[in-house]
């Protein structure tokens, strides 16, 4: 079984995100940027799967500007077998909206013929988690999101989910579409060999026009701005001054 990963260069998530002066957007100048950490443990699900036999080749696909080469690169060093980019934007600033990156991920499938997708739940640069869910109704595949466990068995896939209050098992039947959540597993480190055998491995390049898909944005964002300041603390001396203040405040 062939396993396809799509994964998203995005900044990193321990660098702290400044938004341009002109509220135009989010400032990109001499940021690390670096794998999408749901992506992350959606490839390193992908490895294990293989690892343990029930998956013969891992292929890691992302789609954006050229610079997710990078990207790329840190899935074959992690354990994928090749890649594929597909170069949909010059300017870095450019996100492609989900259902684009559905559209062409279907277009990629098609050719690829893979049993089973497996994509991070959601991105942290948008936050926008309905690629796996657009890419599931356009193939008409089955889907199972928010995986915190998977178990491959024959024709099927045993999935447990984390819904709100508590965790949810089902059974889906592949080829299927699973987005990975944070407690899948904690993804590897590349080690030194593996770095430099993936700068060897296959990486394909394409663009969206090879596949027919218009990714011209759909939405325009107005204006971008940094959550408000939280206010000060207040100190009281006494359990008596707290509730005073809570209840000048509202809060009680």
């Amino acid at each position: 079984m062939k396993v396809l990963v799509p994964v998203k260069r995005v900044i990193d998530y321990n660098v702290k995100v400044r938004v341009k002066a002109d509220g135009s957007g989010v400032d990109l100048a001499n940021v690390k940027m670096s794998m999408n950490p749901f992506d992350e443990i959606a490839v390193e699900e992908a490895i294990r799967l293989k690892e343990a036999g029930k998956a013969d080749e891992v292929v890691a696909v992302s789609i954006g500007v050229k610079q997710a080469q990078e990207t790329l690169r840190t899935a074959l060093a992690m354990g994928a077998d090749r890649a594929i980019l597909v170069v949909a934007a010059d300017d870095l600033h450019t996100d492609i909206e989900p259902l684009a990156v559905a559209k062409i991920l279907k277009a990629i499938v098609d050719e690829e013929q893979p049993g089973l997708v497996i994509a991070g739940k959601q991105a942290i640069d948008n936050d926008m988690n309905a690629t796996g869910q657009m890419l599931s109704a356009l193939l008409g595949w089955s889907q199972a999101t928010f995986a915190s466990e998977i178990d491959i068995d024959g024709d099927a896939a045993k999935v447990t989910r984390e819904v709100d209050g508590g965790l949810q098992t089902i059974s889906v039947k592949l080829p299927a579409i699973v987005t990975a959540d944070l407690r899948l597993n904690e993804p590897r480190y590349a080690s030194l060999p593996n770095i430099m055998k993936a700068k060897k491995k296959p990486l394909d390049e394409k663009t969206a026009a090879d596949y027919g898909v218009d990714v011209a944005p759909r939405l325009e964002i107005v204006s971008t701005a940094e959550p408000a300041a939280r206010s000060a603390g207040i100190m009281v001396g006494s359990v008596d001054e707290l509730v005073a203040k809570l209840k000048e405040a509202g809060a009680v």
